[in-house]
């Protein structure tokens, strides 16, 4: 994207509704707040003076109201206040002092229910959003086969939003009478806005692609309807590209990260002919995207991506070198590739992304030849 969303953990698909974790914030034991009290009263007993430590013993209920359901929390605090009477007898602390103690503990353990409670309460709102917002990604970012007409095809895509596991980067793959046809874009901005971009983008194109015949007006209605339907700050990148036959890969490129090609063992980057503006802003630089051919043959493979995997810092603040590493990942499995590429890619950022990022790697296998089939 060109601004990072939310720091968190994100969610890749492995396959068809099949997503993994990228990342997950830390968590307290659910013992801790009782071990805290008993630690207290431990202190208490072995330097005599339990008054100064009882006070600390409103730390278990305190911290338990964020590991713990309301009846956890009151345990733990009915616990903490008789130890901490038991401790304050022991030690002869005047009753008015220690009944101050105690209802002071009494007061927090209370306080600290009310807190897991509302804690509770959001986070099954929060696991409602997330079951509805994933329902909306499978249903607008579609699972691709591992096999589309004559292409072996992987995708990897994960989503900034870790609390709603949604984003603003495309992807689509199509067979149509006039061939394979893909998309890769990335939408400008994060949130609902950019999921409901997103989904005009590749409604629009999944009806053009099997309508138009030139690439380019599946582009041009594209660009139609975001002009229609977006403000004037707003804009897709992407690039789209297809697959007409004879040995040709057709690119069209709309302010996007430069499609690479694999040759072999040579990856060469696509830049575009003509450079043209983003999806949604044609209108204001009256610049037209160029049709670009590229010989596509058995055994090459064709790479789309968004700025989320090559903008990806590492604690050097240095990007993910994707070039390099697609070279040294090459294979001719594009799940494999793939997979390789996702696990270096965490590692390079340290296991957490910070933006959106989608894969796309399309390969056209080595026809078989007749007596091969035979055999």
């Amino acid at each position: 994207m060109s601004q990072a969303r939310d720091h968190g953990a994100g969610w890749w698909p492995t396959g068809p509704l099949t997503w993994t974790r990228t990342g997950a914030g830390p968590q307290f034991a659910a013992g801790t707040p009782v071990l805290i009290v008993f630690v207290v009263v431990l202190l208490g007993l072995v330097s005599g003076a339990g008054m100064i430590w009882l006070p600390l013993l409103a730390a278990g209920p305190a911290l338990a109201a964020a590991t713990s359901r309301l009846p956890g929390v009151l345990c733990v605090g009915f616990l903490a206040a008789v130890l901490g009477a038991v401790l304050g007898i022991r030690d002869g602390v005047p009753g008015r002092e220690l009944a101050i103690v105690l209802s002071a503990l009494v007061a927090v353990t209370l306080a600290s229910g009310l807190a897991s409670g509302l804690r509770v309460r959001r986070e099954r709102v929060l696991a409602a959003v997330r079951s509805v917002a994933e329902a909306a990604q499978h249903a607008l970012l579609k699972p691709v086969p591992a096999t589309v007409g004559q292409f072996q095809v992987a995708v990897r895509y994960s989503a900034a939003e870790a609390e709603a596991r949604i984003g603003g980067d495309l992807y689509a793959l199509v067979p149509t009478p006039y061939g394979v046809r893909l998309i890769v874009g990335d939408v400008r901005g994060k949130g609902l806005p950019a999921v409901g971009t997103a989904a005009l983008v590749l409604g629009v194109f999944r009806e053009a692609a099997y309508d138009e015949p030139d690439l380019l007006d599946v582009v041009g209605r594209i660009e139609r309807s975001l002009a229609r339907n977006l403000g004037s700050d707003d804009f897709v990148t992407a690039v789209v590209a297809g697959y007409p036959g004879a040995g040709s890969m057709e690119v069209v490129n709309c302010g996007h990260a430069p499609p690479l090609v694999v040759r072999g063992s040579d990856v060469l980057v696509v830049e575009p002919t003509r450079p043209a503006p983003p999806l949604g802003l044609r209108a204001l630089t009256g610049e037209t995207p160029s049709l670009q051919i590229l010989p596509f043959t058995d055994g090459d493979q064709l790479l789309l991506y968004t700025d989320g995997v090559t903008e990806a810092r590492n604690h050097a603040r240095e990007f993910y070198p994707l070039v390099e590493r697609v070279a040294r990942h090459l294979s001719d499995d594009p799940s494999r590739t793939l997979a390789a590429l996702h696990d270096e890619l965490l590692a390079h950022v340290g296991g957490r992304l910070h933006d959106d990022a989608a894969l796309l790697l399309l390969r056209k296998p080595a026809a078989v030849s007749s007596a091969a089939s035979a055999a």
